[in-house]
C-alpha cells in the first residue's frame, strides 16, 4: 500500500533549553530595545513642549504690538474693594488674571476667552466653569497622567495651610519669568524685579536693555515640584512644593510654600530675603516651589524674550542663569549654551 511506502520523519520539537535561550534572547533585544522607544518618545515629547513655548513667543509678540507692553505676569488691583480680599502679607487682590489667560486671543483660545468674565475675578463663581477648562498648549506632554505626583488637568487651590480653598484652575506647566528677587513687585520687600514678566508689569520692548535673545522671558514647572496654573492667582492662598526643600521660603525654614503668585510666575534668586541665600537655577535640588522644573532628561525648555526657544541644560553655570533673568543687568556671557 502506499501509505505504507511512505517514509516517515520523526517530529522533533523545541527542549526546554531551546525555548529558554529563545526566551533569553527576546528578553535581550527587549531590554535594548525598550530604553531607544522610550527615549524616542521623550525626544518627540520635548519638540511638542519646545513646540508650544514657541505659540506662546509669538503670542506675547502679538499681545506687545496691540498694547505696546507684553503682558503681567499677573494683574492686582488692590485699591478697588470689589476685587476682593487684600492679601497683607504680598498686597494681592483681585482680579488676579494671569498672562497665560491674557494671551489666549493669540493663542487661538478665543472662544475660551470670551467665555471669561474679565471684569470679574479669576476665581468668581461666574467663571468657575471656564477656568477649569484644560488648554493642550499649556501642557508639557512628558508632565503626563502616570508619570508624576500630581498628573491631573486641575489644580485645588490650597491656603496657607495646604487646605483647600474651594477654588479650581485648570493645570499649566509653564510660568513667567520675574527674575532674580521676588515674585510680588516691590511689596512688601523694596527690592524691584528685574525679570521681564512679573506682577502688573508693563514692559516695554526698549526695557530689554540685555536684548530679547538674551532674556528669559517664561519656562516650564513639572507638577512633580509644585502645581501652576493659566487663570491667575488667588489672594490668600499658598504655593505648596512636594518636596521640601531647604532653604526659607515665606513659611520659613523646611516650610515648603510660597505665596499666590509663584501659581503663575517663577523667580530665579538670589534673593536677599532669603535664608540661606541661593539661585534657582531651573531643576536645582535647593529651590523652592517657585522655581522652574522640567520633566526633560538633563535640562529645561527656556523661553527667550525673541521667541526663541532654548534647551538648558541642568550642568550650566549658576551665573549664566543670574544672567539671563535679568532684563537690564548688563551681564556679558557666552551665548552659545
Amino acid at each position: 500500500r502506499r501509505q505504507d511506502t511512505i517514509r516517515r520523519r520523526p517530529l522533533h520539537g523545541f527542549t526546554l533549553v531551546e525555548l529558554l535561550v529563545v526566551i533569553a534572547i527576546i528578553g535581550v533585544l527587549v531590554g535594548l530595545l525598550l530604553p531607544a522607544i522610550q527615549s524616542a518618545r521623550e525626544a518627540a515629547r520635548r519638540t511638542q513642549c519646545t513646540n508650544s513655548l514657541k505659540q506662546i513667543g509669538l503670542a506675547l509678540h502679538s499681545f506687545e504690538s496691540s498694547n505696546r507692553v507684553f503682558p503681567p505676569s499677573y494683574v492686582t488691583q488692590s485699591s478697588e474693594p470689589e476685587m476682593g480680599p487684600l492679601d497683607p502679607a504680598f498686597n494681592d487682590a483681585g482680579p488676579g488674571w494671569g498672562w497665560l489667560t491674557l494671551i489666549m486671543p493669540y493663542m487661538e483660545e478665543g472662544n475660551l476667552y470670551a467665555s471669561l468674565n474679565m471684569k470679574l475675578k479669576c476665581w468668581d463663581p461666574a467663571n468657575s466653569a471656564a477656568v477649569k477648562t484644560p488648554v493642550a498648549s499649556y501642557r508639557c506632554p512628558s508632565d503626563a497622567p502616570g508619570e508624576n505626583i500630581n498628573p491631573g488637568t486641575l489644580v485645588n487651590i490650597t491656603d496657607q495651610n495646604n487646605l483647600p480653598t474651594g477654588v479650581m484652575f485648570g493645570r499649566a506647566n509653564y510660568v513667567s519669568s520675574v527674575g532674580s528677587s521676588t515674585l510680588w513687585c516691590s511689596w512688601p520687600v523694596t527690592i524691584f524685579p528685574n525679570g521681564a514678566i512679573y506682577r502688573d508689569s508693563k514692559t516695554r520692548v526698549k526695557d530689554v536693555v540685555d536684548g530679547l535673545s538674551h532674556t528669559v522671558f517664561a519656562g516650564e514647572r513639572s507638577s512633580d515640584l509644585a502645581d501652576s496654573v493659566w487663570p491667575g492667582i488667588l489672594p490668600l492662598s499658598g504655593h505648596w512644593a512636594y518636596p521640601p526643600f531647604a532653604s526659607i521660603g515665606t513659611g520659613g525654614l523646611n516650610t515648603n510654600y510660597d505665596g499666590p503668585g509663584a501659581y503663575v510666575g517663577a523667580h530665579g534668586g538670589p534673593c536677599p530675603y532669603e535664608n540661606p541665600v541661593v539661585i534657582h537655577s531651573p531643576n536645582s535640588p535647593y529651590g523652592h516651589s517657585d522655581q522652574m522644573e522640567s520633566m526633560h532628561p538633563g535640562g529645561t525648555n527656556i523661553l527667550m524674550g525673541d521667541g526663541s526657544v532654548r534647551f538648558y541644560g541642568d550642568e550650566s553655570p549658576l551665573s549664566l542663569w543670574v544672567a539671563l533673568i535679568s532684563r537690564n543687568g548688563g551681564e556679558i556671557f557666552d551665548a552659545s549654551y
